[in-house]
């Protein structure tokens, strides 16, 4: 996309975290940003801190594609368009696979895979139409096992494995599809609280500018899946 002004991107996981700093990065550079989040006060919360316009929040599951659809509709009625996506929205719950309740297996499942199918199945269309741009945000743990994440893993795995299939499905309607793998990075992700210990990981806004930079690439280049992480590991 050569000028980003007034396009219009939707970020699902979008009010606090990496989603949020992509948000932020983004509505720095003119776009109009759509963020979903599960509760309304979470929507509600990002809104009063974005204040902010060009900022539109939604109440999404993700894990409902009743939802997504909902979510595409009320972007495409304010603003008219769909320009790109950030499937963002993810959960992590981490135990050995023996002690792993079926509960915390299938809220991996539903939110980080099952809801990356449903943000581009209520999207697609609208990309098909403006030849945009859909990106997951998988992780490290999408190719790199570790012990107690059997569960996040396969959703991981799944993300990378599924975007990189939906990339070869779509790239005929000039619709660009990538996957961005992090390791550590600086959020709220497992409910932990980011803080000055933090440094030395991938921030949220670094993220922010990787995905500024997927959609101002040359359009006939598609970096389809990309791996980054911290520069250092921690110094203790």
């Amino acid at each position: 996309m050569k000028d980003l002004k007034n396009k219009v991107v939707y970020i699902t996981g979008g009010t606090k975290g990496i989603g949020f700093g992509v948000a932020k990065t983004l509505l720095n550079k003119g776009m109009r940003v759509a963020i979903s989040g599960r509760t309304k006060g979470s929507v509600d919360k990002a809104l009063k801190e974005f204040n902010n316009d060009s900022v539109l929040g939604i109440v999404s599951d993700v894990s409902k594609m009743e939802d997504e659809k909902k979510a595409v509709s009320k972007i495409v009625d304010t603003w008219g368009q769909l320009d790109a996506v950030l499937a963002n929205a993810g959960v992590g719950n981490f135990a050995p696979v023996d002690e792993m309740s079926e509960k915390d297996w299938h809220q991996m499942i539903d939110t980080n895979l099952n809801g990356a199918f449903h943000t581009l199945k209520a999207s697609v269309e609208q990309l098909k139409k403006s030849k945009g741009y859909y990106i997951t945000l998988a992780s490290l743990a999408g190719t790199n096992f570790f012990a107690n994440g059997a569960g996040y893993n396969a959703s991981k795995f799944g993300v990378v494995g599924f975007t990189q299939a939906a990339m070869l499905d779509l790239r005929k309607y000039d619709i660009k599809v990538s996957t961005i793998m992090p390791g550590s990075v600086a959020s709220h992700f497992n409910n932990h609280e980011p803080d000055e210990s933090d440094a030395w990981k991938i921030q949220p806004e670094d993220i922010g500018e990787l995905v500024l930079d997927l959609l101002k690439m040359n359009p006939r280049t598609l970096p389809s899946k990309i791996e980054v992480r911290p520069t250092r590991p921690d110094k203790k």
